[in-house]
């Protein structure tokens, strides 16, 4: 006899869900502004993130989520100059979203702060950076005028020349003479 099998549903246990977001950090800390980067476990399909943004006195300032993204950092802006922040990183995948990452606390600068030393030396390398292709491009822009120059001036002197070809003196341009003083005449045959 045939026995009957019975097959129950058990609930899927979150192995769709993606891994919560790792490595969160903060950087770029001005007194306004802020960036927060995260890494995610390799291996998984993640297509977006949410960020939670709140003040550490509680107060909720900002849900932030992108999906069809591979960024892994988000600018937070229009914060309060030395005000305590916590901030939460979750991935969102094709079947739904992370856990939340562990909470990083930030403190934002006064605005008289200066940016720590690390920033300012990179902020000096980008500086000196974007000099060096100014001067490179007007240096190239300077080749390019200084060879119009020169080519306009080939033209003007070429083109001087046979202006002054073509204007011949006055007895140069009278009807030729025959040489016993008469005009030439061609020889056409009479019918």
């Amino acid at each position: 006899m045939w026995g009957v099998t019975q097959f129950s549903t058990i609930p899927k246990q979150n192995t769709d869900r993606p891994p919560a977001p790792v490595n969160v950090s903060i950087m770029n800390l001005r007194a306004d502004s802020a960036t927060v980067s995260w890494e995610v476990p390799e291996g998984d399909v993640i297509i977006g993130f949410s960020i939670l943004q709140q003040r550490q006195d509680g107060h909720v300032q900002r849900f932030i989520r992108e999906v069809n993204t591979t960024s892994r950092a988000c600018v937070l802006w229009d914060l309060e100059e030395e005000t305590d922040y916590i901030v939460q990183v979750q991935s969102i995948g094709l079947y739904g979203e992370s856990q939340a990452s562990k909470r990083v606390h930030f403190r934002t600068l006064k605005k008289s702060d200066r940016f720590p030393s690390n920033s300012l030396d990179k902020s000096r390398n980008l500086q000196t950076g974007e000099m060096i292709i100014i001067v490179v491009v007007l240096l190239m822009w300077a080749a390019v005028i200084a060879l119009f120059c020169r080519q306009y001036d080939i033209i003007k002197d070429n083109d001087n020349s046979n202006s002054k070809e073509k204007v011949k003196p006055s007895s140069e341009r009278s009807t030729p003479e025959h040489h016993s003083g008469g005009l030439l005449r061609s020889k056409v045959g009479h019918l």
